[in-house]
């Protein structure tokens, strides 16, 4: 078994978002460390509100990581520190430690209204900070890689696409309080879903207008969304308190735990994400991976990911989508193909090959160390 050149000691691994279930680099932080750690590379997690090696606490991710960070790497120097979350990395250099930074995405960058204005300024001035010090930059897509060197031509030497995994989706069994919650919602056998935050950049609306239109044409379908608010979310909401006013058959879940998320993906006849912008889109992967026909759009790097295994259409196409939707929904012959052509594309992500390529950027840091 490879394992990283030149590493005495254990990686330090961000692990500032380990203990958020809400957030998708939480997954991320936590879906890497066990295949790395199945492949024997040993891992101090560093960060974590209370898991970890090395846990803040209290702390702020913040302030933890501009203070108490650089301290806890200067007492004991890694080979390699890893960072999560974007943008970062301690603000100077640990000598003898090479610095690993995954880009997920460049929201705050490419879509700021989609952002609050104190986060978009933190993600500019600390990601441009990073930059300047990462050893390598493991883009989670293609997509992502050539929006980062598009902006920063100088760091594509140092770049390399490293792809999510999918296979977590299998780990989620469900209780009888599950099973119990989930029967008493009633879902008819047809319903759509989407799943993921109502914020801008996740495009809810044009699902709402989709069905809007259906149901106007006496095409209604039940609609279920499974996700929390978000940053500019509150139009979204408004719009499904209306609509579920004058009968359409809307029901907004919020959060739900990964076992109910993944059993309403699961059963869902169909699950629709149109995004405006993704580094990856992990939701319509998940949806693949459990045999359920997807429908995507064309932005960010859904095409990449998904490939032709899913219809797509363009994030302002309205009339498209519905007209998508009530297809697939009047043909279950074209949903088992769906099905079967997700399964296959899904199968090609694994948390192996993530851990795989990660171990890779780990040897090529210490080499320009």
């Amino acid at each position: 078994m490879r394992r990283p050149v030149s590493t005495p000691g254990p990686i330090a691994f961000d692990a500032t978002l380990w203990d958020e279930p809400t957030t998708g680099i939480g997954l991320y932080t936590r879906c890497l460390a066990e295949a790395l750690e199945a492949q024997g590379v040993r891992l101090d997690r560093m960060g974590a509100r209370k898991s970890g090696e090395h846990p803040r606490g209290v702390q702020k991710r913040t302030s933890w990581t501009l203070a108490t960070l650089p301290r806890l790497l200067k007492a004991s120097p890694p080979p390699v520190y890893h960072a999560l979350s974007n943008f970062n990395l301690p603000l100077r250099r640990t000598p003898g430690t090479a610095y690993v930074l995954t880009v997920h995405d460049l929201v705050p960058l490419d879509l700021p209204h989609t952002v609050s204005a104190p986060y978009r300024w933190q993600f500019r001035l600390w990601l441009a900070r990073s930059l300047m010090l990462a050893d390598r930059l493991v883009c989670i897509s293609e997509s992502t890689r050539q929006d980062l060197v598009r902006r920063f031509p100088q760091v594509e030497p140092r770049t390399v696409v490293v792809h999510n995994g999918v296979d977590h989706v299998n780990a989620a069994p469900l209780n009888e309080a599950d099973e119990e919650f989930l029967h008493a919602l009633n879902l008819p056998g047809d319903y759509v879903l989407y799943a993921g935050s109502l914020d801008v950049r996740k495009n809810v609306e044009l699902v709402l207008e989709a069905q809007e239109r259906l149901h106007a044409r006496g095409r209604p379908f039940t609609l279920v969304l499974a996700g929390q608010a978000w940053y500019g979310s509150g139009k979204v909401e408004k719009r499904i308190e209306r609509m579920r006013s004058e009968g359409l058959d809307v029901r907004p879940l919020g959060y739900q735990t990964p076992a109910i998320f993944y059993a309403l993906m699961r059963r869902a006849a169909l699950f629709v994400f149109p995004s405006r912008y993704e580094g990856f889109g992990l939701p319509p992967l998940e949806a693949m991976r459990l045999g359920t026909p997807t429908v995507v759009s064309t932005a960010g790097s859904l095409p990449e990911v998904c490939g032709d295994a899913a219809p797509a259409v363009e994030p302002d196409d309205a009339e498209g989508l519905a007209a998508v939707i009530d297809r697939l929904l009047r043909s279950p012959e074209e949903r088992r193909a769906l099905s079967e052509a997700g399964q296959r594309q899904a199968a090609k992500f694994t948390w192996a090959r993530a851990a795989e390529g990660t171990r890779a950027a780990y040897d090529a840091a210490l080499r320009h160390r």
